[in-house]
């Protein structure tokens, strides 16, 4: 169970992104760290994210600076692994001090019942060829190879140049696919509340037609868009500068198992 206000952020793609929405995650996490009781990282936070047994990447290391800080300062930190971060191990769960999961998560936030999943390779036949080679990339022996066999430097610059069409895509079905999935999940799962993707870059916020909710944070980069979950609804907010502008308000909802008969 997570303590609430539970943040929840996707897709910044640290590595690509500008400097300037670099820092505004930074700031925002600073700020977040004054109110949040939780904070989950729902994948592809890094554009490219390795761990060698004494190496990580460079890049934005004052995000992760302040993702340690929440883990210092007691709240916890779900960090779901994405298709650009799903080599994360030891360092992020040691040292930064996440809890780091390569499927997803489930679990209570304020009572809210809640499944957090990055939603690469959930849709029907239009993700058909990423889940033939996901297995490849999360081999052991590939991972081996790529870790013991390539110089870092090496390694990083084939990975970034591979990325480049699914870090600047945004769904062509305008994350219509993911909806489908979520709606289709809750209607399988009628206690389920809220279920929360990324992936897609579209950030969403709706009711399914049972009653539960699906969300996604959109991506950071370009959009500076987060989910907010309290006790009695959650939000979807776009980071302004110095505070977050909200877009979308939902209150927790009533699964039409629950609700009254009409009289």
């Amino acid at each position: 169970m997570l303590p609430a206000p539970c943040y929840i952020i996707s897709d910044a793609h640290l590595g690509v992104a500008p400097r300037a929405s670099e820092h505004a995650l930074t700031s925002f996490l600073r700020r977040a760290r004054q109110d949040a009781k939780s904070l989950i990282i729902n994948g592809d936070l890094f554009d490219f994210w390795f761990e060698w047994k004494s190496v990580i990447p460079r890049v934005g290391y004052r995000v992760l600076a302040e993702v340690a800080a929440f883990a210092d300062a007691g709240i916890p930190v779900i960090w779901v692994a994405g298709n650009h971060d799903c080599w994360g191990g030891e360092f992020l769960r040691e040292d930064a001090g996440v809890e780091y999961l390569l499927g997803p998560w489930r679990g209570e936030v304020a009572g809210w019942k809640v499944r957090v999943e990055h939603g690469d390779g959930l849709r029907g036949d239009a993700d058909q060829r990423y889940r033939m080679v996901r297995p490849l990339l999360r081999n052991r022996a590939a991972i081996w190879a790529y870790r013991h066999l390539l110089h870092p430097d090496w390694s990083s610059r084939i990975a970034l140049g591979t990325s480049a069409t699914s870090r600047t895509w945004s769904a062509a079905d305008k994350g219509e696919g993911l909806k489908k999935v979520a709606f289709r999940d809750l209607a399988a799962e009628p206690g389920l509340d809220l279920v929360v993707f990324g992936h897609s870059h579209v950030p969403t916020l709706v009711t399914s037609p049972t009653g539960g909710l699906y969300g996604n944070a959109g991506a950071w980069l370009g959009d500076s868009t987060y989910l907010r979950l309290v006790e009695e609804h959650v939000e979807l907010f776009r980071w302004k500068g110095a505070r977050g502008e909200p877009i979308v308000h939902m209150s927790r909802p009533l699964h039409l198992d629950q609700a009254q008969p009409s009289t």
